[in-house]
């Protein structure tokens, strides 16, 4: 069986994946999406892999890679419904709200008016994120309701359908860190803090990484998050309130995993990979459906 790992570009974390592949005795190789044309029938580049992880950074790149391959009958991960719902913000919430897993208090708006309205009934201070988009980019915290008018009006001035459509949450007041869970196969793999003295707690923007304890309550949590977005090799995103409970905040289809690895001592693209040929080799425990 070939393999391909589907990237834009190749990261320290799809290197390790490939080592992880080829350690176990796996024929997998890089395939750039950028460099091969996808013809939508018999001419595709994808045919004659029996599976495709997807490791691309653009969303829409993962989504629609995702969907032809399956057209094709290959075997993916992540599936594209995943991609589907993990890629929007909305989506994921309402998909953990249909699952039972706590969310932080989410409002969605369609114009600065009900946006404002919807700030005001959240409480000050709101956050607001854009729909698509991951490493913690374009998020706004706003105090009061002058800095709430003054970006709703920066996006009606920019228009288009990206900021067209409010995506709004509570502020959460964190302990200086958030917590992210791997769960790979229906499993919580492992779980770290991500420390940061800014309020946007991302490893891209600087927070750094210790163990986080896989407790009873985070493996629950983290596993029915996984759940409900389709399952398959994600990172859970958890804020801790003041009063000590969790929040599941997000949910990533193609999590980052390089500072993660030496912190909790796993080794996290070997139980991805192990995960990965059990599914495309038809193997129910491997694809973790026995949970």
């Amino acid at each position: 069986m070939r393999i391909a790992i589907l990237v834009s570009r190749v990261r320290i974390e799809e290197k390790m994946l490939l080592r992880a592949f080829r350690a176990a005795g796996a024929d997998a190789e890089f395939l750039r999406i950028t460099e091969v044309p996808f013809g939508l029938g018999e001419d595709n580049p994808l045919r004659g892999y029996g599976g495709i992880l997807i490791r691309c950074i653009g969303h829409l790149q993962c989504l629609y890679a995702a969907r032809i391959a399956e057209s094709l009958g290959i075997k993916v991960i992540n599936p594209y419904r995943t991609i589907q719902v993990c890629g929007d913000k909305l989506l994921t919430t309402l998909a953990l709200l249909d699952g039972g897993v706590p969310v932080p208090a989410t409002a969605v708006a369609f114009s600065p008016g009900a946006s404002l309205a919807a700030m005001e009934a959240l409480g000050f201070p709101v956050v607001v994120k854009p729909l698509h988009g991951s490493w913690g980019r374009l998020l706004a915290k706003l105090n009061d309701p002058e800095a709430a008018e003054a970006l709703l009006e920066h996006k009606k001035a920019l228009g288009g359908y990206t900021h067209s459509v409010f995506y709004l949450q509570e502020y959460v007041a964190k302990p200086g860190r958030d917590i992210r869970a791997f769960v790979v196969g229906g499993r919580t793999v492992a779980a770290v803090y991500r420390y940061s003295t800014h309020w946007i707690t991302n490893t891209a923007r600087g927070a750094r990484t210790a163990a986080c304890p896989v407790t009873p309550e985070l493996d629950r949590l983290s596993r029915a998050a996984a759940r409900a977005v389709g399952g398959g090799i994600l990172a859970v995103d958890i804020l801790e309130t003041p009063a000590g409970d969790l929040l599941v905040a997000e949910v990533n289809h193609t999590p980052e995993f390089r500072n993660s690895v030496a912190p909790t001592g796993v080794d996290i693209p070997a139980e991805m990979v192990r995960y990965a040929l059990g599914v495309f080799a038809g193997d129910a425990v491997g694809a973790g459906k026995g949970e």
